[in-house]
Order: C-alpha cells, then structure tokens, then sequence
C-alpha cells in the first residue's frame, strides 16, 4: 500500500482549506471554553480573554483550568497528526501511525516505568518522564520496522508487527504496574494507557510546544527528501538521497516528539492516521502544503474529542482516547478494506 505521489498545489484551493481549517479552530477553542460541567457563555468567555472581565469563578476555570487543556489538545493534536504524515511517508504506506505502529505504547511504557520507579521524581514533568518516553518510542519504532522489512513491507507485516510489539509493551506496562509498591499507580498507568488532557497546567505546555514547533520547522525543511521517498526507494537513491541515512534521523526525530507528547497527554491513537488521509484529499500529498493543513487538522480533532470527552458524561471525564479509537477504529478497518495489499518500503 503505497501513499500518493505529491499532486501540484493549488494555491487558491490550499488557502482556503487552511482558512477553513484556521476558522473551525477558532470555533473549536472557543467552545471548549465555554463548554463543560460548568457551561459559561461565549460572550464572558471572550471578555475573560481579553482582560475586560472582573475576577470570577469564571474566570478561574476559563484561564487556569479550560485554558492549558485547550493549548496542550493544540498541541498534542497537531503533533500527532504531524507524526503520522511523516511515518506514513517513511514506510510509504498511509496505515502507519504513531500508535498502531506500537511508538504510543512504547513512549506510555518509559513514561510509566518512571513513574513506578520514582526515577528523578524532583524533574519528572520536565526531564525524566519524556526521557523516558522519547527513549521508548525510538526503541519500539525500531523494533517495528525492523520487524516488517523482513521480506519487504506490506501491510499486512507492517500491521502485525505494530499490533505484537503494543501487545508486548501492554503487557510490560501490566507487569510494572503488579509488581509495583504502591496501589494508586494504578490510576496513573490508566491515563498513561487511555490518553487524556486532564491534567494539563500551564507549567507543563512550554516543553511540548517547544518541540511541535521545531519538530515541524525541521520537518518543512525535509519535504523534498519526504516526497521523493513516496515515489519509490531506487527513485529516491537515484535522485541523490541517502535514504537509510535520512530515514534513521527522521526516525529519532519523529520519536522524540511522540515520546514528548506522550509524556504530556498519554496514548492517543488514530489522529496520526486519520487527519493525513483527509488532508491528503484536500490537498495532495506534497509534503510543504501537507504538514501545515494536518497540523490544524489534528489541532482541531483533539479538541473536538476532548470536548466531547468533557461532556458526554459530564460531571465524569472520559478518557480522550477512548474516543478517538472509538472512531478511528471503524476508519482504520474502511482503509484496510479498500486498499490494495502489499507495497515495497
């Protein structure tokens, strides 16, 4: 299953997927604000932002609670999706992603077993816990790849490889949570396992958009190197790319964001797999108008998840990424039906 070769841009069409893109953002943060077990109205929401407010209980929900949550989904959203559109192009085929790939489960399991350990618990928001992550994101997407290249990769390899290694890494989260001292790491490991904004502060937004900011800086540098891989590894080679050079850095850099933003929101799946795919549709697959367009894409799916999330079954908050799986499970299952099986990586 191979991605699409990049189709031409369409400068009047890209500009007004990014406007739309841009506006349903807008709505979207807006009415993740005001919208919850405590509903305030969009005017009040809009004069707390902008300092015409007087202090309120209002005003603390909106600005200490909705607000870090609303900027992490931002965040968190567009990185995943990111990643996913460079993974698909790295295997060249649009089934990868961050969490059926197995790098989710591989960043929840260094995360939580820092966790249970106490690992530098003085720095574990800021140094140990994404360390963690990043290290076993790299080790798992590794472990993947290296698994389905064995005669070539399909889906099918690629699929099942994923499926074994998140299962392995389920399990060993399972095992350090048993073996562990204490019983209320079990509530940790769950939002580890389920993904979730809850937590969210302000002092933990600096580090993930940091890197989603130069994450994806790096990453529009790299979009002629990214669009010559889908056109075929002899292609790329012979066209001057050093294709197992470039694709082992874009594998540590596409890590070290997942590991980060794992860190920070737990496993998230299906953003990476869907939010590609349609964004394909709208605009091509040229890797220089793709990743801006999935980034608000993405943006935009996790707040409307995390919103839903929030209200379906309010005063109780659902885990983020029961929903998301919820649907992109269905999506996931619709890509493999219509698909052609197998593709040369």
């Amino acid at each position: 299953m191979t991605c699409r070769a990049p189709a031409p841009r369409r400068p009047l069409r890209y500009v007004l997927v990014l406007g739309v893109l841009a506006a349903l953002l807008a709505v979207a943060v807006l009415a993740a604000l005001a919208l919850g077990s405590v509903r305030i109205p969009p005017g009040q929401v809009l004069d707390i932002l902008t300092g015409r407010a007087e202090a309120s209980p209002f005003r603390t929900i909106v600005l200490d609670v909705r607000l870090p949550r609303v900027l992490l989904g931002i965040v968190v959203g567009a990185g995943l999706a990111v990643i996913g559109t460079v993974l698909q192009a790295l295997v060249r085929n649009q089934l990868a992603d961050p969490f059926l790939l197995g790098v989710s489960s591989g960043a929840s399991t260094g995360a939580v077993l820092v966790i249970v350990l106490g690992i530098g618990a003085s720095l574990a928001t800021t140094v140990t816990i994404p360390a963690a992550a990043f290290a076993g994101a790299l080790l798992s997407l590794l472990l993947v790849y290296t698994l389905a290249r064995g005669g070539g990769i399909t889906t099918s390899r690629l699929v099942l490889a994923g499926v074994a290694v998140s299962y392995v890494l389920s399990a060993l989260t399972s095992l350090i949570l048993v073996t562990s001292a204490r019983a209320d790491h079990l509530q940790e490991v769950l939002y580890w396992t389920l993904g979730g904004l809850g937590a969210a502060r302000w002092d933990m937004l600096a580090l993930p958009a940091v890197t989603l900011a130069a994450g994806t800086a790096v990453l529009l540098t790299l979009a002629r190197p990214l669009d010559l891989l889908l056109v075929g590894e002899e292609g790329a080679t012979v066209l001057g790319l050093d294709t197992a050079r470039f694709r082992a850095a874009v594998f540590v850099l596409a890590s070290l964001m997942t590991g980060v933003l794992v860190a920070y929101s737990g496993a998230i799946g299906f953003i990476g797999l869907m939010v590609p795919h349609m964004a394909r549709m709208a605009v091509g697959a040229a890797h220089r108008a793709l990743l801006p367009v999935v980034a608000l894409g993405g943006a935009v799916f996790l707040l409307l998840a995390d919103l839903a999330a929030r209200t379906l079954a309010a005063p109780q908050d659902i885990p983020v990424g029961v929903l998301t799986a919820l649907t992109g499970g269905p999506f996931f299952l619709w890509m493999l039906r219509r698909r052609p099986e197998g593709a040369p990586a």
